[in-house]
């Protein structure tokens, strides 16, 4: 099976598996504070993000390029709409433009579209810095992935199965590359041990890309004979991701694996989260709604964070973190297994 045609399959099985929902995101609950002290004009949605410089908190996630013309529009639509809304973009691993040059404008279409904006390149841990150049060439890429996806690999029936020597190419990559590089999951979690051995390169960010959103191990599922059931249920919820890698990896945090709305984006704040990353969600909106309507989500989501900032009297995000709320249920459960003290989350704060 061609590259292309293994792309326009992973869109088409992200649309019709869905989001399982099961980030425990839900188990955080913001003690309500009726004397705010804020109004909706006072706050502001630029988070600290580092050398990644985000104006937005909420950035479109890796999905697409490689497929083909079908990719190559909804690459462009996309872009359009992060050049409206003013947020970042990245682009889908770059691996097939690197093995046919006639998927390279699938992908530079977001450039072309979007010129003066922030966008991703994207490669899996199995690149050489030699790939990560040219993938950041390919694009004037304004930062860098690399994706971590071993169970993905390894229910593809195609799929990598030796992954050895990740943690130094990463490192090597991170040391060359003049633009800063973001390590993330597929949708299974990244733990504390391995936020701790990335903490030890050059890496700026972490994406946790958490369980609970597309599965891919799902969608490979679609595409085997044998199914492998037991890594459907595999991974690291994403709000427990979150905790997990701001306590191994003192550089950016970010949040992605199956955030929907506001309500989802400010809870990955308080529990660590310097940005959210959103890819399937925004996907279905791009598809069923249009350029249009995926502009009028983004802008609303905006809105939304707005409003619920302003309910919690916090005027920038880093002011969330001190914003009190209740973990409750398989959240709480998980964190006090992992020996991580939850108390501070619900204290009152001292503001």
């Amino acid at each position: 099976m061609s590259r292309a045609k293994r792309k326009m399959d992973h869109i088409n099985y992200a649309l019709s598996t869905g989001q399982c929902r099961a980030t425990w995101l839900d188990c955080v609950r913001f003690v309500h504070q009726a004397l705010p002290g804020t109004g909706v004009a006072d706050v502001s949605l630029e988070p600290k993000t580092g050398d990644l410089n985000l104006k937005s908190p909420v950035f479109i996630n890796a999905m697409t390029g490689g497929g083909g013309s079908e990719t190559l529009q909804l690459n462009a639509m996309l872009a359009r709409a992060a050049k409206e809304t003013g947020i970042a973009m990245a682009v889908g691993s770059q691996m097939a433009a690197l093995k046919d040059k006639n998927e390279r404008e699938s992908y530079q279409v977001v450039r072309k579209e979007n010129p003066q904006g922030i966008i991703f390149g994207n490669l899996g841990s199995e690149a050489t810095v030699e790939q990560a150049l040219e993938a950041v060439e390919m694009i004037e890429a304004d930062a860098f992935q690399v994706h971590l996806n071993v169970v993905q690999e390894l229910t593809m029936p195609e799929g990598d199965r030796e992954f050895r020597g990740a943690l130094e190419r990463i490192g090597r990559i991170a040391e060359e590359l003049d633009v800063p590089v973001i390590v993330k999951e597929t949708g299974f979690g990244i733990s504390q041990e391995a936020a701790e051995a990335l903490a030890g390169t050059q890496v700026s960010a972490i994406d946790v890309s958490g369980f609970g959103g597309t599965n891919f191990a799902s969608i490979e599922n679609e595409r085997r004979k044998r199914k492998l059931a037991y890594f459907e249920d595999w991974g690291i919820p994403t709000a427990a991701a979150i905790v997990e890698c701001r306590q191994g990896f003192g550089g950016t945090v970010l949040a992605s694996g199956g955030l929907q709305d506001a309500g989802d984006l400010i809870r990955a704040f308080r529990l660590g989260a310097d940005a959210t990353g959103i890819a399937g969600s925004f996907l279905k909106h791009a598809v069923s709604l249009g350029e249009t309507g995926l502009i009028e989500e983004i802008e609303g989501l905006h809105e939304d964070l707005r409003m619920l900032m302003t309910a919690l009297g916090a005027r920038t995000i880093e002011d969330i973190r001190t914003s009190p709320a209740v973990i409750s249920g398989e959240l709480l459960s998980y964190l006090q297994q992992r020996g991580y003290e939850t108390g501070h989350f619900a204290a009152p704060s001292k503001n």
